[in-house]
């Protein structure tokens, strides 16, 4: 019986959750790149292939957002049970906000920096993402990657605060919150 009420239980249709953690694995590997590159040395190989996957994983964040908004809009977002308080809910869509907005201007912000400094995205086989910059300034290039830094800190904490909502309303809310999107 316990198992045809989990089955019952609403949850986000399957291209959701399908996206949701396809864009987790490639913001986890957009960070994960940027740190291991900052231990290998300049100049290096390893230290370019590891900045050119974090293009990559930043560049797949930013091709999954479209497809990810149009899942979210057509399959529409399961009720929460038991429903959560209102401050809750709202807590929840500013978040959610935050994050969406993060997964289109940062790696929109990367593709700045990188082109204002005079760098592309490389390909396996001599492709590269064309320049849609008209010539590089590495001063505005450096600003710019200010923010993108700043930006990728900051959250850290969005992303973390996002995870710890959704362990605390499964342990201690007990609501099929983080169920849903299981």
């Amino acid at each position: 019986m316990a198992t045809l009420a989990a089955a019952a239980r609403p949850r986000y249709a399957v291209p959701v959750r399908w996206l949701h953690w396809l864009g987790f694995i490639l913001v986890a590997l957009a960070y994960l790149f940027i740190e291991l590159k900052g231990y290998v040395p300049k100049g290096t190989p390893l230290r370019e292939a590891l900045k050119q996957y974090h293009f990559w994983a930043g560049l797949g964040v930013l091709l999954l957002l479209l497809p990810r908004v149009w899942a979210r809009a057509r399959h529409g977002t399961p009720p929460i049970t038991p429903t959560p308080a209102g401050w809750m809910e709202l807590l929840g869509r500013l978040t959610h906000l935050a994050l969406y907005l993060f997964l289109l201007v940062q790696p929109l912000l990367g593709l700045v920096v990188l082109q204002l400094d005079g760098g592309s995205v490389n390909f396996p086989g001599g492709l590269a993402l064309p320049s849609f910059l008209a010539a590089p300034n590495h001063e505005l290039a450096h600003d710019f990657e200010e923010i993108h830094e700043t930006l990728g800190e900051i959250f850290y904490w969005v992303i973390g605060l996002h995870i710890a909502a959704a362990l605390w309303h499964h342990f201690v809310s007990r609501d099929d919150t983080l169920k849903r999107m299981l």
